[in-house]
């Protein structure tokens, strides 16, 4: 198991944001000030405290994490293919790739290489992912898919094609290949100064430590400023109280529901205290007693006229009033109807009927009771004298008293009078009460001191009571409607049995506070009832010194999670078992090769702070830190040393691929990196995008002198895209052999040209040919003519080469003929000369083989010398005959 896949594993047992951490570090080596941030909130979210901005912890997923190399499995790279939606790069291109040596893929900026390189630390699983691959610009969003391409491997010489496709996991055999690119570099460059070498994955650890101590420090900081003060209640707490009590469990063991319960008094027990303040203050209780029963009594004495006076117009009375007078109306109508028909019998005086005549009949009755004690009214005898008239009734005077009786004593005139009798009983009972509640003076005074509310609810019903009652009368009488009786105002019956029962408690209560024991009870209660009321003023403090417990209480658990000894373990249990001598010894052998002489790997007992036992430390006699010595370049072959160290150990056999792994290296450090890598490509396969020619050539020697196989690639801009892969290197890398060939392939699109008679073409495409012909004889000169020994950014001049090298006179003119005549037709001819005929392509074809013929001369008199049949003398004597 690699050190990363240990870390990974581990991983999963710390607190979610630490996993978040570790997932940031395995991407970014570094962590910014954003991902603190982050970081911090989510350590106090895990916590309990809420993150206003919703962050979320990310882990790092098992297939984010190469796998551990197979050591027994060969896996191959041939070509990529069929990539799509990646960056610029053309859909559908392919990229072929050697199976031995080192593949140089060669391209200016902005071709695809970093979309190329992107795609292969994705699939690979390369430790530093962050430049995402971003889908085609030239695009619309809805055009563009997920990122794809296959991979064309062998795998222990069988021909398989991986399929890869963004945010789907790797295919796992490609984790044998190794990443490494200006990125990866920094994986293995400690940035602080003392250039601490990690290997491959222990950096995380220092990392997460690193952002412990950091967060720890803003954690207590934040602790510091958010220290709760019990001052607005430290005086509560001290009292023997029930709120003393629960004061002083904070923060342990009260809750804010506690606090919320005694500071929440109810009207009812804020009377209670100030009965009890006033009680408790009372000089003369007995004396303050009886007054209050006095004063109660004279509130008793208004409620009872108040209950009096509300029962004489009641809804309840006068709806009652109203019933018997409906009744007695509707008797009256039908005692009418009767009396219509005894009205109209003939012979009657008018009036005989009405009320006026009936009023005289009774009289009559009782005349006659009187008068007439020996009969019954209206039996008389036809001679006895009237009642009324006392003239003698005759026999028809008799019959006619006789029909009067039956008149008067008939069912709808008795009906009528029972129901008049029965509604004047209760009307004459309104009309005669006394509705005057003699709320007045010193009564109401009494009451305003008491209840201002209840002295205006009496005084307002007073004059309601007086408008009502005249306003029965009037609807009794028929002259107001019913339904317009003037409505009673609100009742203080309840207010004044308050007032009174609470007059009688304080009496009561001034009565007992005589008893000592009683007393002590009371003011236990005031007590109470006054800490809870004081409590209820300083609740905001509390509840805020309570939030404050909580939220340091929470921090506290946050900073105790932010303790680093457990990854500090973990870290030196890796380098015990993963970073050993071996490593260091592997470290120091790749830093000789690339002629960092100065540096070397010593072993560092103890990991503090997280920290690996690796140091790269100065072997100078004047000392200093690396980071005033160090170069730029010197610190990326440090880091190219890092790199091939840890490939060598990990006992893989897959291929490596280098993203331009000479940029920011000075000009002698590039041969260094050239040779270790044609080296390393003659056990491996090796893979390198670049765009510096320069490097392309330096490689190129340094595989012909180890003898590995150098294989070039070119990849351009064309309509279709970016990465487009093309078998004709750029001129200016090619030999002068294959430059030859190119010159041959240019001479048909000339001929062409001439054959159909575009003039303007055929000069155009002969001038190009021509300049890159003038470039062929000095590739010739320095190649050829000089064997090697003088190379343009050659490290040197080499002299044991300079045993081939033979110039003759011949040798002078032949160059100089090839070159005035390419450059002749190459340049610009002055206005004067005119423009210069185009050579035919016969003579253009000529002065291409003559470059040919030169070079195969050189390379056989080359040969000659260096097997010792020719001679530098026997040539010169040959051309001073000739």
């Amino acid at each position: 198991m690699t050190i990363l896949q240990e870390i990974h594993t581990w991983s999963k047992d710390l607190t979610a944001w630490q996993q978040d951490a570790i997932a940031r570090l395995y991407s970014d080596r570094s962590l910014s000030a954003a991902d603190l941030d982050d970081l911090y909130a989510l350590a106090k979210t895990e916590v309990g405290i809420p993150d206003m901005e919703g962050r979320v912890c990310k882990k790092l997923q098992d297939a984010e994490v190469a796998l551990p190399v197979n050591p027994t499995r060969v896996v191959l790279l041939t070509a990529i293919k069929a990539l799509t939606n990646v960056n610029a790069l053309a859909n559908d291109v392919r990229l072929p790739i050697a199976k031995t040596g080192v593949t140089a893929i060669y391209g200016e900026n902005g071709v695809g290489k970093s979309g190329y390189s992107r795609v292969f630390k994705k699939a690979c699983r390369a430790r530093d992912r962050r430049e995402p691959i971003l889908p085609n610009a030239n695009l619309e969003l809805r055009q563009c898919g997920s990122a794809f391409a296959t991979f064309e491997t062998e795998i222990d010489g069988t021909p398989i094609d991986l399929q890869w496709k963004a945010d789907v996991d790797p295919p796992e055999p490609l984790s044998d290949i190794a990443i490494f690119d200006t990125h990866c570099a920094r994986a293995y460059i400690d940035n602080q100064g003392d250039f601490a070498y990690a290997p491959y994955g222990l950096d995380i650890l220092e990392g997460l430590v690193g952002a412990c101590n950091a967060l720890k420090v803003r954690a207590l900081a934040e602790k510091a400023a958010n220290a709760p003060s019990d001052a607005a209640y430290v005086v509560l707490a001290g009292e023997q109280t029930k709120v003393a009590k629960t004061l002083v469990g904070i923060p342990s063991k009260t809750k804010v529901e506690d606090i919320e319960a005694l500071a929440s008094l109810s009207e009812a027990e804020l009377e209670r205290l100030t009965f009890l303040n006033k009680t408790l203050a009372e000089t003369d209780p007995k004396q303050k007693a009886l007054a209050l029963r006095q004063k109660a009594s004279r509130l008793t004495s208004l409620a009872g006229r108040v209950a009096t006076a509300i029962d004489v117009v009641s809804e309840a009375t006068v709806a009652s009033l109203r019933v018997l007078i409906d009744k007695s109306n509707a008797a009256k109508t039908a005692a009418e109807l009767a009396a219509t028909e005894f009205k109209a019998t003939p012979g009657q005086l008018v009036g005989t009927g009405g009320e006026e005549w009936k009023t005289l009949f009774e009289a009559a009755r009782t005349f006659a009771e009187i008068s007439y004690v020996d009969n019954e009214f209206p039996y008389l005898p036809a001679d006895a004298a009237c009642p009324l008239c006392q003239n003698t009734l005759g026999q028809e005077g008799s019959v006619r008293l006789l029909r009067f009786d039956t008149f008067i004593k008939a069912a709808a005139e008795k009906a009528a009078k029972d129901a008049r009798e029965a509604a004047a009983i209760p009307f004459r009972v309104i009309q005669q009460a006394n509705v005057d509640l003699m709320f007045r003076d010193d009564l109401v005074e009494e009451v305003t001191e008491l209840r201002p509310e209840v002295a205006v609810v009496c005084a307002a019903l007073q004059s309601s009571l007086k408008k009502r009652q005249e306003a029965v009368l009037q609807a009794a009488a028929g002259k107001l409607a019913w339904d317009g009786l003037t409505k009673l105002s609100l009742d203080p019956q309840p207010s004044l049995a308050e007032i009174i029962n609470n007059l009688q408690e304080q009496s009561n209560a001034l009565d007992a506070i005589t008893d000592e024991n009683f007393k002590g009870v009371l003011v236990s209660e005031q007590a109470e009832l006054d800490a809870r009321r004081r409590l209820a003023e300083v609740k905001g403090a509390v509840l805020e010194a309570m939030t404050k417990y909580e939220f340091c209480r929470k921090l506290q658990v946050c900073i105790e999670g932010m303790d680093t000894r457990s990854i500090s373990r973990k870290s030196t249990e890796l380098s015990r078992t993963m970073a050993s001598q071996e490593l260091a010894d592997a470290l120091n052998s790749e830093l000789r090769q690339l002629k960092v002489h100065h540096l070397n790997v010593t072993m560092k007992p103890g990991s503090p702070g997280g920290k690996t036992q690796f140091k790269l430390t100065m072997q100078l006699p004047g000392g200093g830190t690396p980071t005033t010595i160090l170069s730029e370049g010197e610190q990326r072959a440090i880091a190219i040393a890092s790199f091939m160290a840890e490939i060598q150990l990990s006992k893989g056999r897959g291929g490596i691929v280098l993203d331009d792994p000479v940029s920011s290296l000075d000009h002698r450090r590039r041969w260094e990196v050239a040779e270790r890598l044609a080296k390393e490509s003659l056990i491996r396969q090796v893979i390198i995008f670049t765009h510096d020619i320069y490097f392309l050539l330096i490689l190129e020697q340094k595989a012909k002198e180890v003898g590995a196989q150098l294989t070039k690639n070119y990849i351009r801009r064309t309509a279709n895209g970016t990465g487009v892969h093309s078998e004709d290197l750029p001129f200016d890398v090619l030999g002068t052999k294959d430059r030859l060939s190119r010159l041959r392939k240019l001479l048909v699109d000339v001929r062409k040209a001439a054959k159909e008679g575009d003039e303007d073409l055929q000069r155009q495409e002969t001038a190009k040919c021509y300049g890159q012909l003038r470039l062929a004889w000095e590739r010739c000169i320095e190649e050829v003519l000089l064997n090697g020994a003088v190379q343009r950014f050659g490290e040197g001049v080499l002299t044991q080469r300079l045993k081939g090298v033979t110039i003759t006179d011949t040798d002078y003119l032949e160059i100089d003929a090839g070159m005035t005549k390419a450059s002749k037709f190459e340049h610009d001819a002055a206005s004067t000369v005119g423009r210069l005929p185009i050579p035919a392509p016969d003579d253009l074809s000529k002065d291409i083989e003559r470059l040919a013929t030169w070079r195969e001369i050189l390379n056989k008199r080359v040969d000659a010398i260096a097997k010792g049949s020719a001679s530098r003398s026997a040539l010169f004597t040959t051309e001073l005959t000739l």
